[in-house]
């Protein structure tokens, strides 16, 4: 399981990237796709088309990090498709650790939990 600050927001593409796209590549789609800033520290996850590789960036107040993984069989999938037509997800630590065993969450429901008002207002705001 990965264990994360709460600070730290992941974001997943939705749309397949060329898997040969490194630093500078991945960098400029966190521009573009997700209209963020990759040396947030936020997690960005992006999917080849036929996914079976994924890549994580993230700055970790040093440099970049680009984190991979292939496949051998099977395919990634994502925890859940993109509302109004956006081009990523916002996810948590334990959506991203299921991703990446392959577990695929399209029939699990998670069940209502409780949220401070201060929460609730930090995840609508994303």
């Amino acid at each position: 399981m990965l264990t994360l600050p709460p600070s730290v927001k992941i974001f997943v593409a939705t749309s397949p990237v060329d898997g040969r796209k490194s630093f500078d590549g991945l960098s400029s789609l966190v521009h573009g796709t997700f209209g963020q800033d990759p040396l947030s520290g936020h997690l960005f996850v992006f999917l080849n088309r036929r996914r079976t590789q994924v890549r994580v960036l993230f700055f970790d107040r040093t440099g970049y990090c680009v984190v991979s993984k292939r496949l051998e069989a099977g395919t990634f999938h994502l925890t859940r498709e993109a509302t109004n037509a956006g081009e990523h997800i916002v996810v948590d630590a334990g959506e991203l650790a299921l991703m990446l065993e392959g577990i695929d969450l399209a029939g699990a429901k998670q069940r209502k939990r409780w949220r401070s008002e201060a929460s609730a207002a930090g995840q609508s705001s994303s």
